[in-house]
């Protein structure tokens, strides 16, 4: 009888018997969102913007007008380079009239040959002038058509910091705006090396690039919480761990043919993996004190002890997979552990993963 009556006094508690189990688990990553391409658009030559014929953030086509720089400099270079070279020809032809006057002349032993080469000498002068003349035509030809700029890419218009009028020169602080190549993004990632080393451990394949060939697809989670439609690879790992952070920097890229992505935009990655024989438990079923993280096992009195145990971090959703402290056939308190303290006995009530 009073066997009986200590065990009705006993707080009953849902118990787990822990299994292994194949099971799928995702983790996310905030990740910053670039463009395959960011290309600033500087200016090549110095002058005041005529003309914006973009607005932030529209879309552009290779080749695309852009801004008008106002160099009325050049133009003067140009007119320069064109009268130089009017006067450059007329030397040259000068010359050659001499040569051609001075060849009879030595031939009839009138005058030296002396004569005769001095005369050839002033000829390759005057053409050297007129060849150097003809270049700075075309420099000048060249400075005006860099005050027309261009889209180099297919992309879209960043920020735009100067407005009509400002004066601009090539070692401008800011560049005239960003053009951000998306029809694909990088989403920019990092791990610690805790999870650096498990991705090593738990993915097929020898290498790290034939762990990352055989990686399954991953996702992107917009920042309203929505998953982007399309599904990206993860394509690169930086070599080095960060030695300030301890964290290892993953690249995926996402197709965004449409244009919804934006570069500079913030996301999260969500990549899933795959564990055989996992040991999975309830995240309710574990508490954590100084760092480390807990749960409850019981021993063959029904006696509730308390279990340090270590899970995979940064792992979202309901349960953790146990990396050590547990084994099958466990039993563990499955939830309202908030009213347990160690070495307390219970009245078990048996209870499955949901």
């Amino acid at each position: 009888m009073q066997h009986q009556t200590e065990t009705s006094a006993l707080k009953e508690f849902p118990v787990l018997t822990v299994e292994v189990k194949n099971t799928s688990l995702y983790s996310d990553y905030p990740a910053s969102i670039q463009g395959v391409q960011n290309i600033e658009i500087r200016p090549k030559v110095d002058g005041f913007i005529e003309k914006i014929y973009v607005d932030e953030g529209a879309s552009v086509q290779k080749g695309q007008v852009l801004f008008k720089i106002n160099a009325p400099q050049y133009e003067q270079e140009m007119r320069t380079a064109a009268a130089a070279i009017k006067s450059a020809e007329a030397e040259v032809g000068t010359a050659r009239m001499q040569v051609e006057k001075v060849i009879p002349l030595v031939k009839e032993e009138i005058v030296s040959s002396y004569e005769l080469e001095t005369a050839k000498f002033i000829l390759q002068t005057k053409e050297a002038a007129l060849v150097q003349a003809k270049a700075s035509l075309v420099n000048a030809h060249i400075n005006i058509g860099y005050t027309t700029i261009l889209s180099p890419v297919d992309g879209v218009i960043g920020g735009i910091p100067y407005k009509t009028g400002s004066l601009v020169t090539g070692s401008s602080l800011l560049p005239l705006t960003t053009v951000s190549a998306i029809k694909e993004v990088y989403a920019y990632f990092s791990v610690n090396e805790k999870q650096f080393l498990l991705f090593s451990e738990t993915h097929a394949g020898i290498t790290l690039e034939d762990k990352l060939q055989k990686l399954a697809p991953v996702s992107l989670i917009l920042p309203t919480g929505v998953k982007y439609k399309e599904k990206g690879r993860v394509t690169t790992v930086n070599g080095l761990i960060n030695t300030e952070t301890g964290a290892v920097s993953f690249r995926a890229t996402f197709p965004n043919a449409l244009g919804i992505i934006r570069s500079g935009g913030s996301a999260i990655v969500r990549m899933q993996q795959e564990i055989p024989n996992a040991l999975l438990v309830p995240q309710k079923a574990t508490y954590e004190m100084q760092g480390k993280r807990f749960v409850y096992k019981l021993d063959e009195k029904n006696t509730a002890n308390s279990t340090a145990i270590e899970v995979v971090e940064g792992v979202p959703g309901d349960f953790f997979v146990v990396q050590n402290g547990l084994k099958a056939g466990d039993r563990i308190v499955a939830s309202g552990i908030a009213n347990l303290k160690d070495g307390i006995k219970i009245k078990a009530t048996t209870t499955s993963l949901q």
